[in-house]
């Protein structure tokens, strides 16, 4: 009998799945096909076990599929562009691109010794000319249809290291390379009005039954459209209308102050010549330097500053100070909110801190006549209106309505819909992204490169410090460029496009990657779209997803695809961490996936990782359960080993009795197996089955071994056993197939069925309880009856015992598990 030896296994079909192209999939129409896609890795040099996770499961979806009969396609590729790249380049004293090259060429190493089924002739990299003309294409396109524009606005900039900083990079309010200060700065940027298409990104989420509830409030969250009423608050030196947007308009009467954003364009003529210009001057240009995350966290004191000038609340001509705050963005709504610091917590906290008047204009069924200056926190459930005029008494959401008519008709407010939802901000002023394909001319202005001298590519030869602004606006051979329109001198966009851009459409690319004449092949696309099962992190729930789902629905508008949402099913992996704790260098609890292979072999680590927790769960690494699932492994493989000496000095002859058993488990773990590769996805509770099925399986072969007879269940059993494995563990699987004798790979062996006539069982075993506690065990007919089966149970000779002198209170039935004796006193 030959060891495991896994890596010379491992290693041998691994190329044997390479050189016969067993995962090169074309489009068949006389098959049906299922897309499996995770999310492409950023190359950063070697796989984690985050990347083995998210793989592992896409993998085992991906072989169950080909087994079923499917033509699947699982393509691979690499998000290569972006500040990481850049900095690491900095760091080593290379080339971004160099860099990116040996990373992506040591992942393909790795993710190959982990045995995954890609097709890696689809293999895209998104740094690649080929890929990123096909964004430049998309962006030209976006801008004929007014989708892609320019405009000002505001970003992180680093004074010392002249350049902008995404918010990851403001650390504590200083730039990470330098530690400056950061502060605000208005530049010209690139926009894409993903706004044009809210409503169908909201509504087209109910199109998405197979996602995660959580994922889809996320998205609802983000668009975030919002039924209120906007409210015109008067100025009271100038009559400026300081329009406010509220969801809450119950609760106008109770409004005792106005804060605007410390950006808000009404502010700077608001105060200007007032006694009060320069402290409001130096609170605005404090709060430029606070990055948006941190003016908008639940966990930071809020500061705000009192402007000197009033309004009138239109409602009771009530005149209220106007205050600024950090945080009030002019990112939701208009940028101003009315303050009714009883009933809102974040008001409420901001009152008490700067003293401002409270009123109490709704009142709690539970306490009545609340006083403000006896209240703990804001009141923000429903009840009665009170100090609210001809309102008063009414229930708070029927006031609503009431209110809203009733202010259009006095013309002080109009019922509104607001969308939290902003265009996409694309600028970079990096160099490792996809050039925007703009030239500006002084006479033409703005002018598209055309589409003939696409792609714009990067220029090789650039020195990149991180520091000084754009590397490429350094670049004079790339700069200066011809009006396409007049021929006179212009200059080339220095900007580079954001790296969601890339993997906003990569999945499309998949279907035809070496179309060179179009985006992508629209008869490819038709035929593999949507992504029938799409894998990642939690952590792209709204960005990357709610941009895949924009771009699609723009496909769709220049009538490349007929689909509304590109991706049908979607499972969210959890994070594999160590200690407690996300892995991590700078933590030192990384655990190196290579060093795994080595020891226990590939197969040990899909198993272990899918074995570990269901995979939407996070889960601790414990590398004594590596070593559990090889000693698994060694089990079957010995199993079989076993089996095939036995199979050739045996007879073959049924062993009724244990091969009944043993046939009942087969075929529910068949279909336990099924239900979970084909949607359930609980592998760990597929691999307990299968587990269960090499315990079942062991004594029916011990047996046999001394008769030297085999029954065919037993045979069926143990290659069944190797096929429902295969998809997990697919090296070890293949070399057992072979052994059976086949020619073939595994992979092109049918997925069993279960029949469900041998789930059906002419006899069960019971549990006998008295109160409670376990006292026997009993065996009837599948069919019994309920007062037969009771009868049986008092006849049982250990129960006898148990309630002998003793009155019977009651007899509970589980059917087909357990029968409860419940006894007096």
């Amino acid at each position: 009998m030959s060891d495991y030896d896994f890596l010379r296994i491992e290693k041998e079909w691994q190329e044997y799945w390479r050189s016969h192209n067993l995962f090169n999939v074309k489009m068949d129409e006389s098959k049906e096909k299922y897309y499996v896609l995770e999310m492409f890795p950023y190359p950063s040099g070697r796989i984690h076990m985050g990347h083995v996770r998210n793989y592992t499961i896409g993998d085992v979806i991906a072989r169950y599929r080909m087994q079923a009969g499917f033509n699947v396609l699982h393509p691979i590729g690499f998000d290569a562009f972006g500040q990481p790249a850049e900095n690491a380049a900095i760091k080593h004293k290379t080339g971004p691109k160099e860099w990116t090259e040996n990373c992506i060429s040591w992942m393909v190493k790795e993710l190959k010794q982990m045995g995954f089924s890609y097709d890696w002739d689809r293999e895209l990299s998104t740094h690649r000319p080929q890929y990123y003309k096909w964004n430049q294409w998309i962006f030209l396109k976006m801008f004929e249809k007014g989708l892609a524009y320019k405009k000002s606005s505001g970003v992180n900039w680093c004074a010392s290291c002249e350049t902008t900083l995404a918010n990851e990079e403001v650390v504590n309010g200083g730039c990470w390379r330098c530690h400056t200060e950061v502060e605000q700065k208005e530049l010209d940027q690139w926009y894409l009005k993903i706004t044009e298409y809210q409503d169908a990104l909201l509504e087209d989420l109910e199109l998405l039954n197979d996602w995660p509830e959580r994922v889809i409030t996320m998205q609802k969250n983000w668009i975030g459209k919002s039924y209120g009423l906007e409210i015109y608050f008067p100025e009271v030196d100038t009559g400026t209308l300081i329009p406010v947007f509220t969801t809450r308009a119950d609760t106008i009467f109770g409004a005792t102050y106005v804060v605007l954003a410390p950006e808000h364009p009404l502010l700077d003529e608001m105060i200007k010549g007032r006694s009060r210009e320069k402290d409001v001057r130096e609170f605005i240009e404090r709060v430029s330097r606070e990055s948006k995350i941190s003016r908008m966290s639940a966990d930071v004191k809020k500061e705000g500053i009192f402007t000197g000038c009033f309004a009138v609340n239109p409602v009771n001509y009530e005149k209220i100070p106007i205050w600024t705050a950090d945080y009030v963005l002019m990112d939701y709504g208009t940028g101003a909110i009315m303050a009714v610091p009883t009933h809102d917590q974040r008001d409420f906290l901001f009152a008490g801190e700067h003293r401002l008047p409270m009123r109490v204009v709704i009142q709690s069924p539970n306490t009545p006549n609340q006083l403000p200056e006896k209240m703990t926190q804001a009141y923000e459930a429903g009840g009665i209106l009170v100090n609210s005029a001809q309102f008063d008494g009414m229930d708070n959401e029927a006031a609503k309505e009431k209110i809203a008519l009733w202010m259009e008709e006095e013309k002080i407010g109009q019922r509104k819909v607001f969308f939290r939802l902003r265009d996409w901000l694309i600028s970079r002023q990096r160099y490792w992204g996809t050039p925007i394909p703009v030239i500006y001319c002084r006479q033409c202005g703005i002018v598209p490169v055309p589409e003939k001298d696409l792609p714009v590519t990067l220029p090789d030869k650039i020195e990149i410090s991180g520091t000084g602004g754009s590397p490429l606006s350094k670049v004079k051979e790339f700069v200066d460029a011809a009006c396409p329109k007049c021929g006179g001198p212009g200059q080339r966009e220095t900007d580079t496009m954001a790296t969601f851009f890339d993997s906003s459409w990569y999945f499309l690319r998949y279907c035809s990657p070496q179309q060179n004449e179009a985006v992508f092949d629209k008869q490819e696309a038709k035929y593999w779209m949507t992504v029938d099962q799409y894998i990642g992190g939690i952590e792209h729930a709204v960005l990357h997803l709610l941009y895949s789902r924009f771009f699609a629905k723009f496909f769709r508008t220049l009538g490349l695809v007929d689909f509304k949402e590109p991706f049908r099913k979607l499972l969210t992996q959890g994070m594999v961490l160590k200690d407690g704790e996300v892995m991590s260098k700078s933590k030192g609890n990384i655990v190196d996936p290579d060093e795994m292979i080595k020891k226990y072999g590939a197969d040990s680590l899909r198993l272990f990782i899918l074995f570990a927790a269901p995979p939407e769960a996070e889960f601790d690494w414990n590398e004594r359960g590596m070593d559990g699932a090889w000693r698994f492994l060694t089990r079957v493989w010995t199993l079989v080993q076993n089996f095939r000496e036995l199979k050739q000095a045996a007879l073959t002859q049924p062993l009724p009795i244990q091969e009944k058993e043993l046939e009942f488990k087969l075929h529910a773990v068949i279909k336990k197996v099924t239900e979970e590769m084909k949607g359930g996805f609980k592998f760990n509770t597929a691999i307990s089955s299968l587990m269960e099925l090499t315990n079942e399986i062991m004594p029916v072969l011990r047996r046999a071994e001394e008769t030297k007879r085999i029954g065919p269940v037993l045979e069926q059993a143990v290659r069944t056993l190797v096929i429902l494995l295969s998809p997990i563990t697919p090296h070890m699987c293949e070399e057992l197939w072979k052994l059976f004798g086949s020619r073939e790979s595994i992979i092109k062996t049918a997925w069993p069925r279960y029949d469900p006539a041998k789930l059906q069982k002419d006899e069960i075993t019971l549990v006998l309880q008295v109160n409670g506690k376990v006292r026997s065990k009993i065996t009837v007919p599948a069919d019994i009856a309920e007062e037969e089966l009771k009868t049986r149970a008092l006849d049982d000779t250990k129960i006898k015992e148990w309630v002998k002198g003793k009155s019977v209170k009651k007899i509970f039935v589980v059917k087909n598990k357990l029968v409860n004796i419940l006894l007096e006193g």
